[in-house]
C-alpha cells in the first residue's frame, strides 16, 4: 500500500508524539525520583525536620509529579485534559466517600506528622503497646516491641489514643524498696544506701536522692530509694543500685528478712492427747 503525503505527515506526526511522550515520561520518572530524594537529604540536613514527615512529603510530591507527567502525555495526544481532570475529582471523591476509615487514617497520620509526639526511634507506651517507633506513614504506624515483635498500629487507633513518650523525658526516676530485720540500725541501712547512690555515676544529684523509712511491714523495716536518671540508663541503674545495695547490706552485717511467722499451740485442758489404738 502506498503511502500519500498525508499519511507520511500523520505517521511523523504520531511517532514525534510518542517520542515526546516517552521523553516526557521519562523525565518525570526521573524528576520524581529527585524530588523525594531531595526532600529525604533535606531531613538528614536540617534536624528541625522529622524524618517521617520528610519521608511522607517525599513520597506525596513524586506521585504529583508524575501525574502531572501523564498528563501532560495524554494532553501531547489531544485528550482533554480539563475533563480528565474533573473525571479524577469525581473520582478521588467517590473514593474517599467509601473510604472513609483510610482517609480517617491519613487525617491522623497528617496530625501526628504534624504535631509529632513522637518521633521515629522514640520509646512509646501506645494503647496498651510498648516499643521503639519504627516507621510513621499516611496510614499505619510500626512499632517494634521490646521483645522483638513488630506490632502495626492503624494511625486513628494511635491519635485517638494517650501515647506515652519515654524517650522525650529528660530524666526518668526510679522506685526501689529494701526490708531490714526489726533488729537492724535503721540509720545505718539508709546511710549505706545512700553511700551506694552516691558511687553511681548516673545517678543524678539534681534532684537530690531520698531514701527514707517507708512502712513497718509484718516481717520487715521497708526503706524506700527514690532516684532520678537519664532515661537511657534507667534499667541498668536499677539493677546495679539492687545489687551493690545487696552487697553493702551482706558487708555490714544488715539483714533482709523474709517473710515468717510465729505458731503458738494451745493444748485444750481435758482432751486426751494420746494418739488413738
Amino acid at each position: 500500500m502506498e503511502l500519500t503525503p498525508t499519511g507520511i505527515d500523520t505517521l511523523v506526526a504520531l511517532g514525534l508524539n510518542v517520542l515526546a511522550a516517552a521523553l516526557i515520561l521519562a523525565l518525570g520518572w526521573i524528576f520524581a525520583g529527585w524530588v523525594e530524594r531531595t526532600v529525604r537529604a533535606l531531613a538528614v540536613r536540617k534536624s528541625r525536620l522529622d524524618a517521617a514527615l520528610a519521608g511522607v512529603a517525599g513520597r506525596v510530591l513524586r506521585g504529583l509529579v508524575l501525574v502531572f507527567a501523564l498528563i501532560a502525555v495524554l494532553d501531547r495526544f489531544g485528550v482533554q485534559t480539563t475533563s480528565l481532570v474533573a473525571l479524577i475529582g469525581a473520582t478521588g471523591l467517590a473514593i474517599g466517600l467509601s473510604l472513609q476509615g483510610a482517609l480517617g487514617n491519613v487525617a491522623a497520620g497528617v496530625l501526628l506528622l504534624t504535631l509529632r509526639p513522637f518521633r521515629i526511634g522514640d520509646a512509646v507506651l501506645v494503647g496498651g503497646t510498648a516499643g521503639m517507633v519504627e516507621d510513621l506513614g499516611l496510614f499505619v504506624t510500626k512499632l517494634r516491641t521490646f521483645d522483638g515483635v513488630v506490632v502495626h498500629m492503624t494511625n486513628s487507633s494511635v491519635w485517638g489514643d494517650a501515647v506515652q513518650n519515654f524517650s522525650q523525658a529528660e530524666r526518668r526516676r526510679a522506685d526501689l524498696s529494701f526490708g531490714i530485720g526489726y533488729g537492724d540500725d535503721m540509720r545505718k541501712a539508709v546511710a549505706a544506701v545512700r553511700a551506694v547512690l552516691a558511687e553511681d555515676e548516673r545517678v543524678l544529684s539534681d534532684p537530690e536522692p531520698m531514701v527514707v523509712v517507708d512502712a513497718l511491714g509484718e516481717s520487715s523495716v521497708d526503706l524506700l530509694c527514690r532516684f532520678w536518671t537519664a532515661p537511657a540508663d534507667l534499667f541498668t541503674t536499677r539493677w546495679a543500685v539492687t545489687e551493690a545495695v545487696k552487697a553493702r547490706f551482706d558487708a555490714e552485717g544488715i539483714s533482709i528478712p523474709f517473710p515468717q511467722r510465729d505458731v503458738h499451740l494451745i493444748p485444750v485442758q481435758g482432751q486426751d492427747e494420746r494418739p488413738a489404738a
